[in-house]
């Protein structure tokens, strides 16, 4: 049978400048230098006081219109993925006035007023549902038309918190498309799982309370998490969607996997996705039966563990949110699979199956940090770029793009790559984003996180959107109290 095929024409990043090195951090903060790199990254970015999550999408999505040349009036559906949004009202149409701004004073058309400006919001696999939305809104009611879905966030943490060295800043933007130029992705077989897990990772108004808002009005908007839960609902929840694709799917699960030219997942820091991966591998191993048991008992007796027993644990799925209501959350949700995956680390097979799979953008993530929606769309750039500039031809070859949002949703869907891909990945621009860095001081380290204007580092007079003034009127003739207005340099 065949489908018509829709995905990802063209992808833009968006980096803030001030850029915070992770070694630097952890001579501020007495952290290890070599455990904070093999396990978080290198550097990541902080968003300014001149920069919140609708300028950056902006900023995104502009890029993405002149350098794909798309006809503004084409686009039918400008969605924005974030879970930073400042304002419980609305969110993709701030950002359609924003580019709209940009386009006229360019002298292009703006974004047709028949635009669609939805927001979603699941923590980080928003940008990923937001995709799938615009895919079908291109097969029912967009005939004719493009789609745009931007994934904006601020992941910023408590100083002194587990979370510290994962913050990050940042936006993606993605073309959605009848007729991808990139990447088409299967929806028929992807793969969904969610689970309310209650302390995973939040975000309550109440944390708010009390706070002196900083320059621009900016309130500081760090998460309420706890940090070992949160990565035993990850690995359980990444498992349980690659189950519902491999139910979609027809045979066998770790074959399929080794199949696959590489993986992209969601990405809060750099050994998440690797756990995850391992995980998701050797569970597909024990579902197949066969030679696949051999191989695993071999990891298994490495380990100490008897298969049998493994196999046991891998066919239950724990009730985290239980433990939780009982106050004890649980810190391991497959204690014998983690002791498997230490030896499974060992063979030359997890060379193949994981890092083989993981390697494409990884490099280039390790200066990103966490992004929250726009983590995984950013290693998909990352990858793209990186192949596109290697001799390796990636027609017809098959992907994974592996989301996941805390509190708790999962998916997984399969992406083949297109004929045209190179064409299309050569316009990312990743590395071009990334070469706009400032490299903040410790003083300014903190002023930024504190939402305050840097004084020591020089700060960057770059073309783009800002915020100019935030409202203060609130009386009877008018009122604008916390509105953002917003100017655009050319």
């Amino acid at each position: 049978m065949n489908r018509e095929q829709f995905g990802i024409s063209g992808i833009s990043v968006f980096v803030p400048p001030y850029r915070v090195s992770l070694q630097d951090w952890c001579g501020w903060t007495g952290n290890a230098w070599d455990k904070i790199s093999a396990v978080v990254g290198h550097s990541f970015r902080m968003a300014g006081p001149e920069d919140s999550v609708y300028t950056m999408a902006a900023e995104a999505v502009l890029k993405l219109i002149l350098d794909y040349q798309v006809d503004p009036a084409r686009i039918g559906y400008l969605a924005l993925a974030t879970e930073s949004s400042s304002d419980n009202a609305v969110g993709a149409v701030i950002v359609r006035g924003l580019v709209d701004q940009a386009l006229a004073v360019r002298g292009l058309p703006p974004l047709s007023r028949y635009c669609e400006v939805p927001e979603f919001k699941q923590a980080c696999i928003a940008g990923l549902y937001g995709v799938k939305g615009a895919m079908r809104y291109l097969a029912f009611d967009g005939e004719g038309r493009q789609a745009i879905v931007v994934s904006a966030d601020i992941a910023e943490y408590d100083r002194g918190s587990t979370g510290e060295p994962t913050q990050g800043a940042g936006a993606v933007a993605m073309l959605v498309d009848r007729d991808p130029q990139l990447l088409a992705l299967d929806l028929h077989t992807s793969g969904s799982s969610s689970s309310y897990r209650i302390a995973d990772f939040r975000k309550p108004f109440l944390r708010f309370n009390g706070q002196t808002p900083g320059a621009n009005g900016r309130l500081r908007d760090f998460p309420v998490f706890n940090g070992k839960y949160s990565t035993a609902c990850y690995l359980d929840e990444v498992v349980c969607a690659f189950d519902a694709l491999f139910l979609r799917r027809d045979g066998k699960r770790a074959a399929f996997l080794r199949s696959l030219t590489a993986a992209f997942m969601h990405r809060p820091y750099h050994h998440m996705p690797v756990s995850a991966w391992t995980m998701a591998y050797l569970f597909a191993m024990g579902a197949d039966g066969g030679e696949e048991h051999e191989e695993l008992n071999g990891y298994c007796t490495a380990a100490g563990v008897e298969l049998k027993q493994l196999l046991a644990e891998m066919a239950l799925r724990p009730s985290l949110v239980d433990k939780v209501i009982s106050g004890h959350p649980p810190e391991e949700p497959y204690p014998l699979t983690a002791q498997v995956m230490k030896a499974f680390r060992k063979s030359p097979r997890y060379k193949e199956v994981v890092e083989g799979k993981l390697r494409l953008g990884a490099a280039a993530m390790m200066h990103m940090g966490n992004l929250y929606t726009a983590a995984l769309p950013a290693w998909m750039a990352a990858g793209l770029e990186e192949a596109q500039s290697q001799p390796t031809e990636l027609n017809g070859h098959k992907l994974l793009l592996v989301g996941y949002g805390s509190g708790d949703a999962a998916e997984t869907v399969v992406a083949k790559v297109m004929p045209n891909w190179r064409a299309a990945a050569a316009k990312i621009g990743l590395a071009k984003a990334q070469g706009n860095a400032v490299t903040v001081g410790q003083d300014d380290y903190a002023r930024l996180h504190a939402a305050q204007w840097p004084q020591e580092a020089q700060i960057p007079q770059r073309p783009g959107f800002t915020i100019e003034r935030v409202g203060k009127s609130h009386d009877a003739k008018f009122y604008d109290l916390g509105l953002e207005y917003y100017r655009y340099r050319a």
